[in-house]
């Protein structure tokens, strides 16, 4: 994507978490990027290339996000340092809490859409690559079943993401960026990686 195109899109992203799927207008979107009216429907002639210019700036900061934290990275010196890899995986889900909020929302917002609108299904394709991440992360903790255990792993980030931010945890939970947070977040995917530990292969 060029300069411009990534600046319509957080635009539309912050539009859709602010004001849900109804909200996303090509004139809601100029206005929040503060660009003259007509720009981005230059860039995104319909709603449907906007939709997916969104996701597709979605799946490539959200790609970025699990590449900064270089969780697979952190076994590759020897056995699995399991609880410093559960750290990683709650400072990732803080930061999609906190300063990445926006972008978590709207891709909830997205992906419900998509369910409702078949020719939009095509943009689930966009999570590819942190869906190959999570994969990758549990091959190196030794699952024997990468496969499944990956699925399994970003099912428990995509759930514990949806209740902290439109479930029971919206209110409950601690702030986001508070020690209280990290260490819920810690003991929770510590818990989940720990399952998929628990059927790796005993010649790891």
């Amino acid at each position: 994507m060029s300069d411009r195109t990534d600046l319509l899109a957080d635009a539309a992203i912050h539009v859709v978490a602010t004001h849900g799927m109804r909200g996303l207008t090509h004139r809601a979107v100029d206005a929040r990027a503060g660009v003259p009216q007509g720009s981005t429907s230059a860039y995104f002639r319909t709603r449907k290339a906007l939709v997916e210019g969104l996701v597709r700036r979605l799946a490539d900061v959200e790609t970025a996000d699990i590449d900064a934290t270089r969780l697979t990275s952190q076994t590759s010196d020897g056995p699995p340092d399991l609880d410093r890899v559960a750290a990683g995986v709650a400072a990732l889900l803080d930061h999609w809490l906190g300063a990445g909020r926006d972008r978590s929302l709207a891709r909830f917002a997205c992906l419900l859409e998509a369910t409702h609108h078949p020719e939009l299904r095509t943009i689930l394709a966009y999570g590819d690559r942190p869906r190959a991440q999570a994969r990758e992360l549990v091959a190196a903790l030794g699952s024997t079943d990468p496969e499944r255990d990956g699925h399994d792993l970003v099912s428990f980030v995509d759930g514990l993401l949806f209740y902290r931010l439109a479930g029971g945890g919206a209110a409950h939970a601690p702030a986001p960026g508070t020690p209280e947070s990290l260490a819920e977040l810690h003991r929770a995917a510590l818990a989940a990686l720990t399952g998929v530990l628990a059927r790796r292969s005993p010649a790891r």
